[in-house]
């Protein structure tokens, strides 16, 4: 099985043979746009073409010159068909997340206080860490739901960083 080199100069040898056919070929315009159309599906069934908006998540790469970032997203631009319709419905399902995420830690921070503040039951109480008074301290039961708490409040802390989508792209 030949590796991605070989696979590549196979490619570029016969782009450079289509090319050169082309330049000695009459080609109207709609010739033309039938052989891109052709080139987009033989692009878009390539097995590391992705699908939608996440194809183009893979192009942030710290290490990746700017030439070949360009090439990539000319690439990806002409073999995915993304209008309005498509980053809004990205938009909005990212929104949504970050609402059902922000809710979710609202529940956990309610929790974790109610679970501080309600009186337990002895046999929940497992054992005191550290006693204020003789019958009062603060328990093993306290510190989970102090954990809980700050498990809210960083799952919290996390929706609001995500949240303003459009408010970091207008700055």
């Amino acid at each position: 099985m030949p590796n991605t080199d070989d696979k590549e100069l196979a490619i570029n040898k016969k782009l450079d043979e289509l090319i050169e056919l082309l330049a000695e070929t009459n080609i109207d315009s709609e010739k033309a746009k039938g052989l891109q159309a052709k080139v987009n599906k033989a692009i878009e069934k390539s097995s590391t073409s992705n699908v939608g908006i996440e194809a183009f998540a893979n192009l942030d790469v710290d290490n990746t010159s700017r030439a070949d970032l360009l090439d990539e997203f000319s690439i990806l631009l002409s073999s995915h068909q993304i209008d309005s319709n498509v980053s809004k419905s990205y938009i909005r399902t990212e929104k949504s997340a970050n609402w059902v995420l922000m809710a979710i830690s609202i529940v956990l921070i309610t929790l974790g206080f109610a679970m501080i503040v309600m009186p337990a039951p002895p046999s929940f109480e497992i054992f005191t860490v550290f006693y204020f008074t003789q019958n009062d301290g603060v328990t093993v039961m306290d510190l989970v739901s102090l954990l809980v708490v700050l498990c809210g409040v960083y799952l919290l802390i996390k929706s609001f960083h995500k949240f303003p989508i459009n408010k970091r792209t207008n700055d």
